[in-house]
């Protein structure tokens, strides 16, 4: 990204991100909500025009051929719309064929997948019966299937229970091992903290942070991701709020 910019409705939401991130890399994306981090993630997989400067994501230019893009990028989105009256293997089918991927690959990598994620009993079972964590873990299959040379991750461990979480945070350094790129947006700092090589903030639009956990806490004098960003951010530790809600309870 070289000077990316992005405006709603006269208002700039992203002010001239400066980025680079290459392979074989864990990077983690942060921002209090309306920060930009999703507009950044939507314009990088092709999937919103209208921005500025020049943004380049496995060597295609997003702005000239937004297709090839997302030939090239897994993506796995903080809310998702399944189709729901779809089988979990049709669905995969889908998005198998809008990827090229040939059929009997399509077939030996969806049940392989799904049995890794403990999804091979459910392929058969619609989208619409499946709870939150399944509809998880299928996005992820989704989002692996042509095995991309990049990987967006926004909240990817929304609902998946303990074990799926572990399984999932091993897989995300694996892939970047096997030298793939890994854009990975969470609220979950610890998470954050242990998984990612780099660590950007963005706030207002605009990137307060850049470096390794062990860079901005050096350079924060503080241990803990939730207190770096706190601090960048302008955010606080909760206590006032908590005191506020507590004496709203003990109205009488």
């Amino acid at each position: 990204m070289r000077d990316l910019r992005m405006a709603f409705a006269g208002k700039e939401v992203l002010c001239g991100i400066d980025l680079e991130v290459g392979p074989g890399r864990v990077f983690g994306y942060l921002g209090p909500n309306g920060a930009g981090k999703s507009t950044t993630v939507k314009i990088l997989t092709g999937l919103l025009g209208g921005f500025t400067g020049e943004v380049t994501v496995a060597g295609v230019d997003v702005r000239v051929d937004p297709v090839e893009v997302k030939r090239r990028v897994g993506y796995v989105p903080e809310n998702a719309s399944l189709f729901e009256n779809l089988h979990t293997a049709e669905l995969l089918q889908l998005v198998g064929r809008l990827h090229d991927v040939d059929e009997d690959l399509i077939e030996e990598r969806a049940v392989r997948l799904a049995a890794a994620f403990g999804l091979e009993a459910r392929l058969r079972s619609r989208i619409s019966a499946l709870s939150k964590g399944m509809r998880q873990k299928v996005l992820m299959i989704a989002a692996l299937l042509h095995d991309p040379e990049v990987l967006f991750l926004d909240e990817p461990l929304s609902g998946l229970d303990v074990a799926a979480t572990i399984l999932v945070k091993e897989l995300i350094r694996a892939l970047a091992d096997r030298g793939k790129t890994i854009f990975y947006c969470s609220h979950m700092m610890d998470v954050v903290e242990r998984v990612c090589d780099r660590i950007v903030i963005l706030d207002g639009g605009r990137v307060v942070a850049d470096g390794t956990f062990a860079e901005l806490a050096q350079k924060s004098q503080e241990r803990h991701l939730e207190a770096i960003f706190a601090g960048l951010t302008g955010g606080t530790d909760g206590s006032e709020q908590v005191a506020a809600i507590l004496a709203a309870l003990e109205a009488r």
